[in-house]
C-alpha cells in the first residue's frame, strides 16, 4: 500500500551524471559529491557511493525521529547520543537490495527507555517508513 503526503514540507532536488562513477550535486549548491563504486565491488573506492549517503541519510534522520518521538514522551535526548549505521548491498532474485543496521547509543538513558525510544522512532521515521516491507533493516540499543 502506498502512502500519499499529506502535504509537502520540503522536497530535496539532486542532478546526477554517470551513476556510481559520476557526481551527484544538490539544487542549492550544498552538496556536491564525487562517486565512485567501493573496492569491494570493482571499484577504486576513491569517492564515496550511494551506500554511504544512505547511511549517513537514514541515520540522520532516525535521530531526528529519536528527538521528535522523546520530546512527546518528556524524555531528554542524551547530547551525546548517536547512531552507527549500516547499509548492505547484494544480489536479489530480481536485481539488488539493501540491508540495513542502526546502533543506536543513548548514553545515561535506561535500557527500556532507550528501546522505547528506538521503537517509536522507528514507526514515524520517513526512511523506514519508505523501506518498512521492502528491506531488512535491524535496529540495536548499544551503550544504553
Amino acid at each position: 500500500m502506498t502512502t500519499k503526503l499529506e502535504k509537502v514540507l520540503y522536497t530535496a532536488k539532486a542532478h546526477t551524471t554517470g551513476g556510481r562513477e559520476g557526481q551527484s550535486r544538490s539544487d542549492d549548491g550544498l552538496l556536491e559529491v564525487k562517486l565512485a563504486p567501493p573496492k569491494e565491488m570493482g571499484g577504486k573506492g576513491d569517492a564515496t557511493n550511494p551506500e554511504q549517503l544512505f547511511a549517513a541519510g537514514y541515520s540522520a534522520c532516525f535521530m531526528g525521529a529519536i528527538k521528535f518521538v522523546a520530546a512527546q514522551k518528556k524524555v531528554v535526548v542524551p547530547a551525546d547520543a548517536s547512531i552507527d549505521a549500516s547499509v548492505s548491498i547484494g544480489p536479489i532474485p530480481n536485481g539488488f537490495g539493501l540491508a540495513v543496521e542502526l546502533a543506536v547509543s543513548l548514553p545515561g538513558l535506561d535500557r527500556a527507555a532507550a528501546q522505547d525510544l528506538v521503537e517509536a522512532a522507528h514507526v514515524v521515521c520517513p526512511y523506514s517508513n519508505a523501506t518498512r516491507g521492502n528491506i531488512d533493516v535491524k535496529l540495536s540499543v548499544i551503550q544504553a
